[in-house]
């Protein structure tokens, strides 16, 4: 899930200064679950907003933001209410914001800042699991990513710095090779972390990336 939280109000005004009449979308995926794009949170906007002296025209939940081919249907089919506004304000992340963007005509604009990848705790608790690095390594670290869950993004164990089992640059934070470590020695696995790992290949990373079904 791609996480994201609100951006402070005055923020949004602050993209919105000049701009009287405001359409809002959200998300029906990734900000919903979010609290930051679904339906509560649009009606919640469109008050605030109205009550700065904001119209809004419109407002709709894409299903979801990040769909092209659904979003330009979905707006199509505002259109009146489109032509009626000044601005987009886009309630999703920042991926669903330019996907909304591609499409219209006017300014759109991010109610929200995008976070990372990450999984549900519980409602409303968030935390990071994935930075998308395009060369998955949970196969041998028994499912513990350590790009991720190491501050220092390291392949070959940790780095020394940890005390008790948390990580020097975050005590807060358990350190991501003792819990590998951990895991793999349950499952009697470690002879995984014998083989020494090369610098991992980055350019998988290197952005924007594309990526087609089928080639």
């Amino acid at each position: 899930m791609i996480i994201s939280k609100q951006k402070p109000f005055e923020e949004i005004l602050n993209f919105l200064k000049g701009k009287d009449k405001i359409f809002i979308t959200g998300c029906s995926l990734c900000a919903t679950s979010c609290m930051t794009g679904g339906q509560q949170q649009i009606d919640e906007m469109k008050n605030k907003l109205e009550e700065h002296g904001k119209t809004v025209t419109g407002t709709t939940v894409l299903d979801p933001s990040c769909h092209r081919l659904q979003v330009r249907a979905t707006l199509k089919k505002q259109k009146v209410e489109l032509a009626s506004a000044d601005a987009v304000l886009c309630m999703a992340c920042g991926d669903g914001a330019q996907t909304v963007a591609a499409f219209a005509k006017i300014p759109v604009y991010p109610a929200n800042d995008t976070l990372f990848i990450g999984e549900v705790e519980r409602i409303g608790h968030f935390h990071e699991a994935c930075k998308a690095c395009g060369q998955c390594e949970l196969g041998w670290t028994a499912g513990i990513c350590p790009i991720t869950k190491c501050a220092k993004s390291l392949l070959n164990g940790p780095c020394g710095g940890a005390t008790n089992g948390k990580c020097e640059v975050d005590p807060d934070n358990d350190c991501a090779w003792v819990l590998i470590y951990n895991r793999l020695k349950e499952q009697d696995m470690l002879d995984t972390l014998l083989e020494i790992k090369g610098p991992k290949d980055y350019s998988k990373a290197a952005h924007p990336r594309k990526y087609v079904v089928g080639r």
